[in-house]
């Protein structure tokens, strides 16, 4: 009953007691959640697969986490670069001019091996228009010798690398047998220091011509068709030759490209076989020497250069065009030609 306006004293409640307990035993709780979650951060991870926690002492002997039980292990590996072939160094161009007999003898290979040369050279035109083989053409006069197409076609067939020397326009014969192919002076047809006529590059005949002796050459297994004296004359006494319509001194170089456009159409078929065109030091270092034909012309159409060089005269290196020198003796290192 109440006394004097008061309720009577039962003593503390047991439940706020046990409310207090539990609120502690909670802070406790977050305060060593938040302690455990800080210390073990470092070892927690999160993978496709959920979050995983690596302890150390449940690591292994090599200090990696003991992957989970039932999985794969994932390997990384790295693609080995693809080896790239090291292309061979070219081989030095040591070529020989050889008799005519080599080609059925038998010996043109030792011959080569004797020089110290890697080629063999052979004369299938020379300055006085003969031919060294049996061809379809008309205006060439062809070699005589019964089997030398198949002689030739037998030895090209080899290993030993052979070329076909020809004198383009320097061709003694041609001229004389018909003067309107040739290079004139106002005496007749012009010679040059060694009293050889030239046929002239911008007689349409004359270009086919030659183109046609290049085809059939190598059509015979050439591996190289050599142009020489390929173009005006630029020896003797030029002044002495007559500007008309076979010389134009203003379309020189103009005729010479035509001559080579339609060398490239006859030897489209022979991709294989190399031309190259004997030249001089002057014309390489990009000036004119008269013959028509020019450094750009060179790089265009031809795929190898032979030059002459004399005492204290030294051969550019130009960027895609291989050059050959020409001596007169071989030697033990680089790249040269004997033609005579």
């Amino acid at each position: 009953m109440r006394r004097y306006g008061y309720d009577p004293y039962h003593g503390r409640s047991r439940g706020r007691t046990a409310l207090k307990i539990l609120i502690g035993i909670l802070l406790c709780l977050l305060v060593l959640s938040v302690a455990a979650l800080l210390f073990l951060e470092p070892y927690i991870h999160y993978t496709s697969d959920g979050v995983r926690l690596d302890l150390p002492f449940f690591q292994n002997k090599d200090g990696e986490p003991a992957p989970p039980e039932n999985s794969t292990p994932l390997q990384l590996t790295t693609p080995s670069p693809t080896p790239t072939s090291t292309p061979e160094p070219e081989t030095d161009f040591r070529g020989v001019l050889l008799a005519a007999t080599a080609i059925t003898d038998g010996t043109a290979q030792s011959q080569v091996d004797a020089a110290g040369g890697t080629a063999a050279i052979f004369s299938m035109k020379e300055t006085d228009g003969t031919l060294g083989y049996q061809s379809q053409t008309t205006l060439g006069t062809s070699s005589e010798q019964a089997g030398i197409n198949e002689a030739i076609q037998t030895l090209n067939g080899g290993e030993l690398y052979t070329v076909a020397w020809i004198s383009c326009f320097r061709d003694n014969a041609l001229p004389w047998n018909d003067r309107a192919l040739g290079i004139h002076s106002n005496s007749g047809n012009w010679r040059d220091d060694e009293s050889i006529r030239w046929s002239s590059p911008a007689v349409e005949s004359v270009r086919s011509y030659v183109a046609q002796v290049c085809g059939e050459l190598a059509g015979l297994g050439f591996d190289e068709i050599l142009l020489d004296n390929c173009g005006f004359p630029t020896r003797g006494t030029v002044s002495y030759i007559k500007s008309d319509s076979n010389y134009d001194p203003a379309t020189l170089t103009q005729t010479m490209e035509t001559f080579f456009q339609t060398l490239d159409q006859t030897m489209a078929q022979y991709p294989e076989v190399k031309v190259s065109v004997v030249t001089s030091l002057t014309v390489l270092n990009g000036g004119s020497d008269g013959s028509g034909l020019t450094l750009d012309l060179l790089k265009q159409y031809a795929d190898k250069v032979y030059v002459q060089v004399g005492e204290g005269e030294t051969v550019p290196t130009i960027e895609g065009l291989e050059i050959v020198p020409i001596v007169s003796q071989g030697t033990d290192t680089g790249s040269w030609a004997v033609l005579s």
